[in-house]
């Protein structure tokens, strides 16, 4: 049985997925659906939401600043007492621990990620990452080179330093 934690992963990463690869971070809310649906009404009927719909809504954040590292714009985030929970969908590139000896030791970021991009085993990974106050957190992996849903990867620890800066935005 899925856990309304991984449904509400899945759909915010089917949703970024529909709009292709090479997007910038994406940044959502999980609201309460009862409670979006009592205090929101014309919103919640819009958007074909009923108090039964779901444990809790995707509403979809301004873009992060580009030019901020992400893990300073993370650091920066406060959300009100009524966002349950919170997840980020962003894309990365992977290389196997073997490829770490075919990185420049002394190089700069910039020569060791061209390095990482120009590897013939790197991989483009879109990571969706939530986190919910009461504890939860729950992690999705999809392979550019397995662009399928059947092919992303669930799971609760799959990206645990991400899932915990995450979770750290809703305590702040």
């Amino acid at each position: 049985m899925t856990s309304p934690l991984e449904s509400v992963l899945r759909e915010i990463e089917r949703h970024v997925a529909d709009k292709g690869w090479d997007q910038p971070p994406r940044l959502f809310a999980l609201a309460p659906t009862r409670d979006l649906v009592r205090r929101e009404p014309a919103l919640a009927e819009a958007m074909g939401l009923d108090a039964d719909s779901s444990v809790w809504t995707p509403i979809e954040q301004d873009p992060l600043d580009p030019d901020r590292p992400l893990d300073e714009a993370l650091a920066a985030i406060t959300w009100p007492d009524d966002v349950a929970g919170a997840a980020l969908v962003l894309e990365r590139l992977v290389l196997p621990p073997s490829a770490e000896a075919a990185l420049p030791d002394n190089g700069s970021e910039t020569e060791v990620v061209t390095a990482a991009a120009q590897h013939p085993n790197r991989q483009e990974v879109r990571m969706a990452v939530a986190a919910v106050r009461e504890g939860g957190q729950m992690c999705a992996l999809r392979l550019r080179t397995h662009d399928q849903d059947d092919a992303v990867v669930v799971g609760s620890d799959l990206v645990p330093r991400l899932a915990e800066a995450i979770g750290a935005t809703l305590t702040n």
